[in-house]
């Protein structure tokens, strides 16, 4: 265990390295003609790898170059939520990249490096280093986005991507120049010893700060009311960009809220207000929204906003207890939700489809095995037992009672109870709606059969045995230095 900081060791970023690796070598094959089918392979084994190198490195406490960087289980579960949300888009992609014509190899590069960004927000206590970890990730993103460029709706939802960002990168880059202003330093471990005298010497800086790296990041997860962006560039997306988006960057989002709000500013009493209001609205406003969609992404686009209603839930309690069910309930949204896009990509492999409800009518009696497992996701999201989703509520609303939070909790079971029309939309259109022609034909292949078996195996292995996930989660919490 190092904890001074000061040395330069580059095996603590073996991760991130094994990604840049693969990334820049996806680039260069991808020049010539044979290199371009190398990209898909290459992407897998830097993201296998790199979760080689997490796991290997769970249970360690260090920091590096100069305190930039830290190592601990907080980072480390983290970096494997990123890594698992990374594998699974890329097995699902390939097919669907196929179907549309715009298997690039520059795309397999483009989740690596988005993943590296993450990684390293969710690895240091240093704010600038966090920003240079958000735009290293968000970059990639906007180009995602608009990956399928021969499609309008694919440009307009990278270039709404790409505006929304840039706002929020700004907020979030003002936000930081004004805490340091107020406390010359933008090291989170130094920010919390000295809190007080900077609340005293410079509060206007640092209560105008926060509140710009909180707008900043609200952006980022989603959080109502900067949630503008997120149907519109989800609908358009590529669906397996949109199932990478729905996970990879909100997790990150969390991942530097946490490190920010549960340790540099866990001193400033006033965030637990903010928070609280920003919770309420974000779970109505996601939730009610969610009823009047007939496109499933864009009911799955504002069911996104719901779900990190319920995560800023658990930021607002705070505590060992209730960030620990945060993370919890984040790995388990990792699975159940990358499943049920996993599905929505396989049914959008098929020429002249637009993702809408009436596109599932017949699924059941044509492929049983999908429709089942859509149902297991969509019960999981509606938080029913014994899935992942109902265990990971049931810790952040019992967390939130047990803090004293006794009416953000039931507002935060009435929103979860409305959530359970529109998902069970889908499930009756798959079982109980008799369809007006024929379900069409899917393509599946051994990527997308085990995508499903991994998501499936993980939001329901999360709920039969909560516990233990939710002691590694705990364990991750307790690790911050």
């Amino acid at each position: 265990m190092n904890l001074s900081g000061a040395n330069i060791d580059f095996t603590l970023l073996l991760p991130e390295i094994s990604l840049a690796i693969c990334g820049f070598a996806i680039l260069l094959l991808g020049v010539t003609k044979r290199g371009k089918d190398f990209g898909f392979g290459l992407g897998l084994f830097g993201l296998i790898a790199a979760l080689a190198f997490t796991v290997q490195q769970w249970g360690t406490l260090e920091t590096g170059f100069f305190g930039m960087v830290t190592k601990d289980g907080f980072s480390s579960l983290y970096n494997i939520i990123f890594l698992l949300a990374g594998i699974i888009s890329l097995l699902i992609a390939q097919t669907y990249l196929r179907a549309k014509k715009i298997d690039k190899p520059e795309y397999y590069a483009l989740v690596l490096f988005s993943i590296l960004g993450m990684m390293v927000m969710a690895s240091s206590y240093d704010l600038i280093i966090i920003f240079i970890g958000l735009e290293i990730m968000s970059i990639p993103l906007y180009v995602l986005a608009g990956f399928h460029r021969f499609n309008p709706k694919s440009n307009e939802a990278g270039i709404k991507y790409f505006i929304i960002g840039a706002f929020a990168s700004g907020f979030l880059l003002y936000g930081i120049a004004l805490v340091y202003g107020a406390g010359a330093t933008t090291d989170l471990r130094l920010i919390a010893a000295n809190y007080h005298s900077m609340a005293q010497q410079a509060p206007l800086l640092l209560y105008a700060g926060v509140a710009l790296i909180l707008i900043g990041f609200g952006f980022k997860v989603g959080a109502v009311p900067f949630h503008m962006w997120a149907p519109d560039v989800y609908q358009g997306a590529p669906t397996p960009v949109t199932a990478f988006f729905s996970v990879g960057p909100k997790a990150a989002g969390f991942a530097a809220l946490m490190r920010i709000l549960d340790f540099g500013f866990d001193s400033m009493d006033e965030i637990q207000s903010v928070l609280w209001i920003l919770a309420v609205l974000t779970m109505a406003v996601g939730n009610i929204l969610a009823l009047f969609q007939d496109n499933i992404k864009r009911m799955l686009a504002y069911s996104s906003i719901a779900h990190a209603g319920y995560i800023l839930v658990a930021l607002t309690v705070g505590g060992e207890g209730a960030v620990a069910s945060g993370l919890y309930y984040l790995l388990g949204y990792t699975f159940f939700n990358l499943g049920a896009f996993a599905i929505l990509t396989i049914l959008d492999t098929r020429d002249g489809t637009d993702s809408r409800f009436s596109e599932l009518t017949g699924m059941a009696s044509r492929h049983p095995f999908l429709a089942t497992l859509l149902a297991i996701f969509m019960f999981s999201l509606a938080g029913f037992p014994p899935t992942a989703g109902f265990f990971g509520k049931l810790y952040i609303f019992s967390g939130a009672v047990e803090g004293g939070f006794i009416w953000l909790a039931i507002i935060g079971v009435m929103t979860s109870f409305v959530s359970v029309y529109y998902y069970l939309r889908v499930v009756v259109a798959c079982f109980f709606t008799k369809a007006d022609h024929p379900f069409q034909q899917v393509a599946m292949n051994p990527y997308l059969a085990l995508a499903l078996i991994i998501t499936a195996v993980g939001a329901l292995g999360l709920g039969l045995f909560p516990s233990s996930w939710i002691d590694l989660s705990r364990q991750a919490f307790a690790s911050f230095l």
